[in-house]
């Protein structure tokens, strides 16, 4: 991995990945005697560093139900989609 310049400013910024995904990278980060963040920042820098040029793989999204999309929810804004999903986070924490 290339060495990051000391004197580079860090950026505090909040990301959300499955709870499975970050007990791994805590176990890790515990075992090789690091923090969680340097474990994540070399894991994106490897993502990154090897993902160039490389296509996703087509996949499927499983459906089900009937409810259909909500109305006034653009599906190409994930700003939208996102403010979604947290109004019924909160409202399954009032259920």
């Amino acid at each position: 991995m290339p060495d990051v310049d000391a004197k580079m400013p860090n950026v505090r910024t909040t990301v959300r990945i499955d709870d499975a995904l970050y007990r791994r990278v805590k176990e890790r980060a515990a075992r090789e005697g690091r923090t969680v963040a340097s474990v994540l920042e070399d894991a994106v820098r490897l993502g990154i560093d090897t993902g160039d040029g490389v296509q996703p793989a087509d996949f499927t999204v499983p459906t089900g139900g009937s409810g259909g999309l909500v109305p006034g929810v653009d599906i190409g804004s994930n700003a939208a989609i996102r403010e979604l999903l947290d109004e019924a986070t909160a409202l399954d924490r009032l259920r």
